[in-house]
C-alpha cells in the first residue's frame, strides 16, 4: 500500500507550476473564491458526497475555475484526468479528529483521514492552497520560496561536490601506494551519502517546482552526473558480500544526521570492523573493482569476474597477462588491456594526476 507521504508528493508534483492542475488552482484564487477538490473516484468518496450533480468530463483549468464558483466540493479522476462530480456536499465520519477551524478545512482534513485520498482547499481570504492526505498535511508555496531554498541547496551540492572530489582523489592515490586507510573509505562514503541526502532534497524542491525549476534541474544534474555509480563502485570496492550491498545502502539511509558524522559508525555500516578510534587509521586494500570500471572495453561481468579471482588491487597490479587471461570470459585482448592500464594509473598517481 501506497503510504500517505508518497501520496502526497503525487499531488505536490500535480499542483507543480506549469500543470493544468496548478493552472485551475491559480486561476481559482484569481477570482478571489475558495474551493474544495478531491483528486480521487473511489467508491468510498462516492458513498460520501451529497447532492451536487454527476459529470464525466475531461478536465481543464477553465471547467475547474467556473465549477469551484459553487460552494461545494468538486471530484476528480487523477488517473484519466476527468472532472467526476461538482457542487457535492461532503459528509466523512464526523468523529474524525481535527485541528482546523474553518468548515472547508475541516472537511477536508476529515476527507483525507478517512480516505487516504489527496483533498485540496483554498483558503479565498487567505489566498491559500492546502493538500490533506492522511495525516499528511501541506501548504502549497509560491515558486519564488521554494527557489530561494532550492538554491542555497544547490549551493550546499556545490562544496560538498568540491570536497568529495578532493577526499576521492585521496583515496585513489593512497589505494595506488597501498596505504588506505578505514579513515579514508570512512570519509569518502560520508560525503557521498551527504551528497545523496542534499540532491534528494533538491529533488523534492524541483517536484513542486515544475516548470519553474528547469534550469536549477540542469545545474543539479551536471553537479551530481556519475555520482551515484562511483557510489556503487567504492561499495564494491570494500564490501566483500555484494549480496550485502542493499543492506549497506539501507543503513547509511537510515543513519540519523547526529550520527552521520561518526566515522565509526560509517565503517561498521560498511563491515570494516571498527571496535575503537585507533581501529580507523587501519590500513585496509579495496577488491580493485573501481580500478577495474576505469579500464576501456571491459565488460561489468569480465570486471566482476577478475576482481572475485584477484581479492585485492595489490594481488591484481602484480599479475601478469597470463594470469589474467586464463579467468573465464577475460582472454588475452582484455587482459593486456588490464595490465598496461593499471600500470598507466600507477604512473599517473606517482605524477600527481588523478583523473586519467
Amino acid at each position: 500500500m501506497t503510504s500517505d507521504a508518497a501520496i502526497l508528493r503525487e499531488a505536490l508534483r500535480a499542483v507543480a507550476p506549469g500543470t493544468p492542475l496548478r493552472e485551475g488552482l491559480e486561476r481559482i484564487q484569481r477570482s478571489h473564491t475558495g474551493a474544495l477538490i478531491v483528486l480521487g473516484y473511489t467508491p468510498e468518496i462516492q458513498a460520501m458526497c451529497s447532492g451536487g450533480f454527476d459529470l464525466d468530463v475531461a478536465f481543464t483549468a477553465a471547467r475547474l475555475r467556473e465549477l469551484c464558483k459553487m460552494d461545494g466540493a468538486v471530484i476528480i479522476d487523477p488517473d484519466l484526468w476527468r472532472i467526476r462530480k461538482a457542487n457535492v456536499q461532503l459528509f466523512p465520519d464526523p468523529t474524525i479528529p481535527t485541528d482546523e477551524s474553518g468548515m472547508r478545512h475541516r472537511t477536508a482534513q476529515r476527507t483525507a483521514r478517512q480516505t487516504h485520498l489527496p483533498v485540496l482547499s483554498l483558503s479565498a481570504s487567505m489566498r491559500m492552497i492546502s493538500i490533506y492526505v492522511g495525516t499528511e498535511h501541506r501548504l502549497v508555496e509560491e515558486p519564488e520560496a521554494l527557489l530561494s531554498r532550492a538554491n542555497l541547496a544547490v549551493d550546499t551540492l556545490d562544496r560538498y561536490s568540491q570536497r568529495l572530489d578532493e577526499v576521492l582523489q585521496t583515496l585513489t592515490i593512497l589505494e595506488m601506494r597501498d596505504s588506505a586507510t578505514v579513515r579514508d573509505v570512512a570519509t569518502v562514503m560520508q560525503r557521498m551519502e551527504m551528497i545523496r541526502r542534499i540532491t534528494s532534497e533538491i529533488t523534492e524542491y524541483l517536484e513542486e517546482l515544475g516548470s519553474e525549476g528547469r534550469l536549477l534541474a540542469l545545474q543539479v544534474e551536471d553537479l551530481v552526473r556519475g555520482s551515484a555509480s562511483e557510489r556503487a563502485l567504492v561499495m564494491r570496492d570494500y564490501i566483500r558480500d555484494p549480496a550485502d550491498v542493499a543492506r549497506v545502502e539501507a543503513e547509511l539511509t537510515s543513519l540519523g544526521s547526529e550520527r552521520i558524522v561518526d566515522l565509526t559508525a560509517i565503517a561498521n555500516i560498511l563491515g570494516l570492523d571498527v571496535y575503537e578510534v585507533a581501529d580507523l587509521d587501519r590500513e585496509i586494500m579495496p577488491s580493485g573493482v573501481r580500478a577495474l570500471s576505469l579500464v576501456p572495453h571491459l565488460s561489468w561481468n569480465a570486471i566482476k569476474a577478475v576482481s572475485a579471482h584477484f581479492t585485492t588491487l595489490p594481488q591484481l597490479r602484480a599479475a601478469s597477462v597470463a594470469d589474467i587471461e586464463v579467468i573465464d570470459g577475460v582472454g588475452h585482448y582484455r587482459a593486456q588491456l588490464i595490465v598496461e592500464n593499471l600500470a598507466h594509473q600507477a604512473q599517473a598517481v606517482g605524477a600527481g594526476v588523478v583523473g586519467w
